[in-house]
């Protein structure tokens, strides 16, 4: 709500509408759509095949679903130049040498090929709504102790070893994304 309130004074073009939603939990993310379709007043419609899916995972669930809902209301709402940016990794490009991330480095190939896939989607059905994911190595989020629960010297020493990304570098990626002209894609 603080960034949302900051972006409007800064006087950037646009709307930032905060929403707490648990990827893991579908009922949330529809339920998060849902206020978006209430608040820009969609209609109903359907995607293309992408979007029939079955996925266990939460990385891969939560991504398809966000895709599929962000489609969905851009259709109803006949927005034709919209833009899905999906959140990756560099782990979805290459498998580092780390028990610990092999599964997480799947779901993140599996993030690859399902914006690759969307991409030429789009682009069979005509729309300009574009579709891109963003790479990011090592982005210091509190991700490695998580991922290293039982040793957090181990974790901490994980945002040490590098000069990390941060959340700002982040925002920063989605904002020249958002920013390119339409004939770009990134």
């Amino acid at each position: 709500q603080k960034l949302a309130a900051e972006c409007q004074s800064a006087g950037y073009p646009g709307l930032l509408i905060p929403w707490k939603c648990d990827l893991s939990i579908e009922e949330e993310i529809l339920s998060m759509f849902s206020a978006i379709r209430t608040l820009h007043q969609g209609g109903g419609g359907a995607g293309p095949d992408f979007f029939s899916f079955s996925a266990p995972q939460v990385n891969v669930m939560a991504v398809s679903i966000c895709t599929r809902e962000a489609y969905q209301s851009m259709k109803e709402r006949n927005i034709d130049d919209g833009h899905i940016i999906n959140i990756n990794s560099m782990n979805g490009h290459s498998v580092v040498p780390q028990s610990v991330v092999h599964f997480y480095s799947a779901t993140k190939y599996a993030v690859t090929a399902l914006t690759e896939g969307l991409r030429q989607e789009l682009r069979e059905a005509r729309t300009h709504i574009r579709a891109t994911c963003i790479s990011p190595g090592l982005v210091e989020t509190g991700f490695a102790f998580k991922l290293h629960d039982n040793d957090p010297e181990r974790a901490a020493a994980t945002y040490e070893s590098i000069r990390c990304l941060k959340a700002e570098d982040m925002a920063n990626a989605v904002i020249y994304v958002l920013s390119a002209p339409p004939h770009v894609q990134v």
